[in-house]
């Protein structure tokens, strides 16, 4: 026996199911990107009439290096830009996989590229290496500048490491980051004017300022000028802030047009609440009801001096809020069933599209005790409301756990290969569900989750 209780079911019939829509958008963002990789080859190509020896073959392989390695670095940040097209269809936690992926990449081919490019002119030369990196660093125009931002991003590679991440707070974590930018600026300039496939070639020098200084006025805008222009807009300030279990609190947030900030059910928002300890940071929150006119609301778990600091906060405290981000919107569903399974505090994202989402929906939420179970008084009015299926399964006590499995997850949701899933918990809870859900024959593409890990 689990110990499971069960709202009444048959959803979908007080809510319209809504045609699915395909999105195409992140196969289109792929090949782009790919296509700009090949036209990196072609320009190193074009320009290189033989390779012969091996100081030829090894300064060949050191030039198509840096020019991968260039070119991935203005795609990096284009990736974290924020620009709501990629964001709200390809996906927040995608974006920062295909970052992160990217990332490990961009300083493996930098520093294949700086040994490369040593070995290759020290044979050239017939010096040694150390010879030869003095005379690069120190004689070739901008090499200085650009060895100073290689280092500074190598270091912020490692920085980026699983192993060094678990050691440092999210907010470390985030400014450290910003070291990239400077990094990326340091290393530019060598690039035109060391470049054999840049030097005296003015369309590929155009090209790649054009790139540069594209990817530079998205960062701008969408990071830097939007955010201050919907704060001032807008005028957030917290009203009210209430416990939901222990440990999880409610806050409550009015202001001004908020008809148009757009944030829809799923989705979050980057918090910077102006109270003392917290303004330094913005963290990510995800909308636990619909947004309505002159309302917003999030709800919280304390998992750090961050989140545990919203229950203290004052009515009146004024807030700016970055975004709406993600595509974990009702855009993502391809099938009319629908199942939401939430894990603690994952219960905030689903919520919202539990009372939103059209066609059959079933909730699975799983807690540790019944008394972590979240807005489940709100919960149970949405499911009656829509005459919707809700499962909660807590762990303890041990006698009434369920194990997710794919039997498990069968037994309370029938024909669960029909449904799309939407997924949001823990780390190790999101694994396990994920396997769960392909041992019961859920295809990969009906399993929409975002994550917030860094």
């Amino acid at each position: 026996m689990t110990s499971t209780y069960t709202t009444t079911a048959d959803a979908g019939r007080s809510v319209r199911h809504r045609r699915p829509r395909r999105n195409a958008v992140p196969l289109v963002a792929q090949l782009v990107i790919w296509g700009g990789a090949a036209g990196v080859l072609a320009l190193w190509w074009s320009d290189t009439a033989s390779v012969v020896g091996p100081a030829g073959w090894l300064t060949g392989a050191g030039r198509i290096t840096g020019l991968l390695a260039g070119y991935a670095c203005a795609i990096l940040l284009a990736l974290m830009a924020r620009v709501p097209l990629l964001d709200h269809t390809v996906g927040t936690d995608r974006l920062a996989r295909w970052h992160a992926w990217g990332g490990r990449c961009t300083v493996s081919l930098a520093l294949a590229h700086t040994l490369l490019i040593i070995w290759g002119y020290s044979l050239t030369s017939h010096t040694n290496v150390v010879s030869q990196t003095s005379t690069l660093v120190l004689h070739y125009p901008d090499l200085l500048k650009g060895t100073a931002g290689f280092l500074l991003f190598l270091a912020t590679g490692i920085l980026s490491a699983r192993a060094a991440r678990r050691r440092m707070s999210y907010e470390t974590w985030h400014y450290l980051h910003f070291a990239t930018y400077l990094a990326v600026f340091l290393a530019f300039g060598h690039q035109l004017s060391n470049g054999a496939d840049f030097v005296g070639n003015r369309p590929a020098q155009a090209a790649w300022y054009t790139l540069y200084l594209g990817v530079a006025a998205l960062v701008a805008w969408y990071r830097f000028a939007v955010p201050v222009r919907r704060g001032l807009r807008h005028r957030l300030r917290v009203t009210a802030v209430h416990p939901e279990a222990p440990g999880v609190v409610s806050v409550h947030l009015t202001g001004e047009h908020l008809e148009d900030l757009g944030g829809e059910p799923g989705q979050f928002l980057r918090w910077r609440f102006l109270a003392r300890g917290l303004w330094w940071t913005a963290n990510p929150y995800s909308l636990s009801a619909p947004a309505r006119p002159g309302h917003l609301r999030i709800t919280v778990k304390a998992a750090g001096g961050h989140s545990t600091a919203l229950a203290r906060l004052k009515p009146g405290t004024r807030v700016w809020a970055e975004g709406p981000y993600g595509g974990f919107t009702a855009n993502r569903r391809t099938a009319p069933k629908v199942l939401l399974l939430a894990g603690g505090v994952g219960i905030t994202p689903l919520r919202a599209l539990f009372e939103t989402l059209p066609g059959q929906v079933t909730l699975v939420y799983r807690a540790r005790r019944a008394d972590d179970l979240a807005l489940r008084g709100e919960i149970d009015a949405i499911a009656a409301r829509r005459r919707a299926t809700v499962h909660y399964v807590v762990d303890e006590p041990a006698g009434y756990s369920s194990p997710l499995t794919a039997q498990a997850l069968s037994a309370l949701v029938p024909d669960l290969a029909a449904h799309d899933v939407y997924l949001c918990g823990p780390s190790g809870m999101t694994r396990a569900a994920i396997t769960a859900l392909r041992d019961a024959g859920v295809p990969a593409r009906r399993i929409h989750h975002e994550s917030f890990a860094f």
